[in-house]
């Protein structure tokens, strides 16, 4: 039995964490609409269609400043990825200049073996361009970044299984940018207002707007808005890929893992009735 001092001593721990996330809640954490991702879930994989149309975002509006070293242009060409036929990619990489000391003036057309090429040459090239920021690489932004839910929200994404929080935090980044700064915030020179990033002033422009981007539609296929929201769930997606471009697989492996436990305890419950059937106990 518990003691009252216990009971109290328990509650009110609970009430000044809840009190702390709640002051976070309203300060320096802000709230970040979950989106509906088709990877989502046990049994959630990638959708080729979307992961096609946001590796057309990254390489046309974000591979300017944004580089993605881990990523080769073969993997693009994978099977639970963008899945792009081996002469687009053939196609895709010829259309970069890759460094390489052994080719004559040193450098080479890019081949499917390559990696994604920088756009820059240093990093101090990078922040000359930037106004003094890095541009991250994007190769696994998606799993470095996160999203905060107050206590005790956060509890039940352990069984939600909920793991998207990059993805959300990236679409809310990209679609969180306000044409002016509320009254009484001091937007630095250089900088633009973000409600969802750290601190409101970040240093990268508004990157999409919309009708930037023209989707092609396939035949059969249904169109697609062009809008700054669906730019931002689409490259959202296809970051999510890159950071963990086997996630289907291990969704797969993982289930046929829980069975075969499912099964063998059973087996053993079984074997365990048997041996001891005629012994009492």
């Amino acid at each position: 039995m518990f003691n009252t001092k216990t009971v109290l001593a328990t509650l009110a721990v609970l009430a000044g964490l809840s009190g702390v996330s709640a002051t976070q809640a309203a300060g320096e954490v802000v709230h970040i609409e979950k989106q509906s991702w088709s990877f989502a879930g046990i049994f959630g994989t990638y959708d080729q269609n979307q992961l096609q149309r946001g590796f057309q975002v990254f390489n046309e509006v974000c591979a300017s400043c944004h580089g993605a070293r881990l990523i080769a242009f073969r993997n693009l060409a994978e099977e639970g990825g963008p899945s792009f036929s081996e002469a687009q990619i053939k196609a895709l990489a010829a259309e970069y200049e890759i460094a390489d000391a052994t080719a004559e003036g040193g450098v080479r057309p890019g081949v499917a073996a390559d990696r994604w090429p920088s756009p820059f040459e240093t990093e101090q090239d990078a922040r000359d361009a930037n106004g003094g920021s890095l541009p991250p690489d994007f190769s696994v932004l998606a799993k470095a970044r996160g999203v905060h839910d107050a206590f005790p929200f956060w509890i039940f994404n352990y069984f939600t299984g909920y793991s998207e929080g990059g993805p959300d935090y990236i679409h809310g980044l990209l679609t969180g940018y306000e044409d002016e700064a509320p009254e009484g915030f001091e937007l630095p020179e250089g900088k633009y207002y973000n409600h969802v990033f750290p601190g409101n002033a970040i240093g990268m422009a508004p990157p999409l707007s919309d009708g930037q981007i023209t989707y092609e539609v396939a035949e059969g296929q249904t169109a697609v808005p062009e809008t700054v929201d669906q730019y931002s769930t689409d490259v959202a997606a296809f970051m999510m890929w890159m950071a963990e471009p086997h996630l289907s697989g291990r969704k797969q492996t993982g289930f046929v893992v829980l069975l075969f436990l499912v099964v063998f305890a059973g087996l053993m419950y079984g074997t365990k009735r048997k041996i001891w059937a005629g012994i009492e106990h």
